[in-house]
C-alpha cells in the first residue's frame, strides 16, 4: 500500500478511531500523514502546534497510539508502527 491509498481512507480510519476511543481521536484528528515506508506511518503535528495547545498527551500517548494502530488495522488491514514528528 502507498501513502496516497492510506490518505484516501484516512477519514475512515479516524471514524473508526472515534468510535473506539474518542480521546485518541482528539489526539490524532489533526495529524498530517507525511509518509509510509517499511510499515511505518509518519505523522506531523506542526499545524496543531500553531494554535493555543498541542496534542501532547505524553502520559497516555502509548495507549492512544495503540488505538490508532488498531483502527488502521481494522480499516486498512495493515500492521503498522507510528512515528510522530
Amino acid at each position: 500500500m502507498e501513502i496516497g491509498q492510506i490518505r484516501s481512507r484516512w477519514n475512515d480510519v479516524l471514524d473508526a478511531l472515534e468510535s473506539n476511543n474518542r480521546v485518541a481521536w482528539i489526539a490524532y484528528f489533526d495529524a498530517r500523514l507525511i509518509s509510509f515506508e517499511n510499515g511505518v506511518i509518519t505523522l506531523d503535528f506542526s499545524d496543531s502546534r500553531k494554535f493555543a495547545t498541542s496534542h501532547e498527551y505524553s502520559q497516555t500517548r502509548p495507549n492512544l497510539k495503540a488505538a490508532l494502530i488498531a483502527s488502521i488495522d481494522q480499516v486498512l488491514g495493515l500492521k503498522v508502527e507510528i512515528r510522530e514528528q
